[in-house]
């Protein structure tokens, strides 16, 4: 059996090198022209060039997205681009338009190609056609289910892989095609650039009426008729591997490092449980307790097992259990004297949970707290600071320090 590759969102080259840190087998990251995430902190192409080293020197892989569907416009300077990308040694661009995927078959023909979900391939035929096309890997609408999946993997052939999102945000638009945000404020998702208009509040307003809302249900804070509940297959990751996905993709470029950093952990457990032993294989509540904390949406399992008419809830807030507060730098052993750099605010004397790539989260409390140079403190909470703290138990360079919210 082939372990398949969980692919991890990097939104800037700190989450990149914790997602690799942590167990991702391979990284999608938007460089600095024709992705989806115009506001996310993209990557330069020496920011790129950087983060492909890093990643191959640990023999895992990184991915670039260019999944706009371009304007006229946007196609100037495509050809360059691509060229630039494939020089930094990248392995893969994620593409949705054909005038992208054929430009880089033309200039760039020894670059993987990925079809991006955005061109929501949704049957074996289409998959075949891009296949055909010179598409090594496609990525999979997410409206599909799992049987459907394992339909296309049975009829495609071996060498084209297949991807699938197993975790994160889901779009309420098909396969992201969204012009909402377009419409109402000018900003186009299909460039990058959306404004998640879905997750607004919306309420009922009469033409002679102005002034006064409605609620389009008895619900005193209106109703999210377009929001949907976040996607986490973690509790049904032996169906998704079963069903013949290669690579199981966590959406979040947009998250935080504490995101990318638990998330990865939850399913590298879960996967390595499943390949040690497939036949007896469990899900471990402990892999939950880690995606429990980070900022999320109520949980669902998506479209994966027909359940379509659960996606909409009504609350559109993020629920959010705790917080990284400190990154270890270093550990003296003999002194027992952590370094730490500082993220959000902790007090001296609380306890916090360490948050390391193998093996189970565990307590220690923050004892003797002093600035850098020694003098006392009983907080650390200006931003970019790093502090020293006395910790029993010994740490390691990278561990994440995790606090619950009060």
């Amino acid at each position: 059996m082939i372990r398949p590759e969980i692919l991890a969102p990097a939104g800037n080259l700190d989450k990149l090198k914790i997602a690799i840190d942590f167990g991702a087998d391979a990284v999608y990251l938007g460089g600095s022209k024709l992705n989806l995430r115009a506001f996310a902190d993209n990557f330069t192409n020496e920011k790129l060039k950087e983060g492909v080293e890093y990643a191959h020197e640990r023999n895992r892989k990184v991915y670039v997205t260019m999944n706009v569907f371009p304007h006229n416009t946007d196609l100037d300077g495509v050809e360059e681009y691509l060229k630039e990308l494939y020089e930094t040694g990248i392995d893969a661009i994620i593409a949705s338009d054909p005038a992208i995927i054929s430009t880089a078959r033309e200039v760039v023909p020894d670059l993987e190609i990925h079809l991006s979900t955005q061109a929501n391939n949704v049957n074996w035929r289409a998959a075949k056609f891009w296949y055909d096309q010179g598409v090594k890997r496609i990525v999979m609408a997410r409206e599909l289910t799992l049987t459907e999946i394992k339909e296309m993997r049975e009829n495609l052939p071996e060498d084209c892989e297949i991807e699938a999102f197993v975790h994160g945000a889901m779009c309420i638009s098909y396969s992201g095609r969204c012009f909402l945000s377009n419409y109402m404020v000018g900003r186009d998702a299909n460039r990058g650039a959306c404004a998640q208009p879905c997750r607004y509040n919306y309420s009922l307003v009469e033409e002679k009426r102005p002034g006064e809302y409605y609620p389009i249900v008895e619900d005193e804070n209106g109703t999210y008729i377009m929001n949907s509940k976040d996607l986490c297959m973690i509790e049904h990751i032996d169906d998704v591997i079963k069903a013949g996905v290669y690579s199981l993709k966590i959406e979040g470029r947009m998250k935080s490092l504490y995101y990318v950093a638990a998330v990865v952990k939850s399913y590298k457990q879960a996967v390595d449980a499943y390949m040690k032993d497939p036949d007896n294989y469990k899900f471990d509540p402990k892999w939950m307790e880690n995606l429990n904390n980070v900022s999320h949406r109520q949980y669902h399992t998506g479209f994966y097992y027909g359940q379509n008419n659960e996606q909409v809830y009504e609350d559109s807030g993020y629920i959010r259990n705790a917080d990284i507060v400190g990154i270890v730098r270093a550990y003296d052993e003999e002194t027992k004297i952590a370094t730490i750099e500082h993220k959000n605010k902790v007090l001296n004397g609380d306890t916090v949970e360490v948050l390391r790539p193998e093996g189970d989260n565990f307590e220690i409390v923050l004892h003797d707290m002093t600035e850098e140079n020694g003098t006392p403190i009983e907080k650390a909470a200006r931003a970019q600071m790093t502090y020293k703290v006395r910790v029993d138990i010994p740490l390691m360079p990278k561990d994440l320090l995790i606090k619950n919210k009060e």
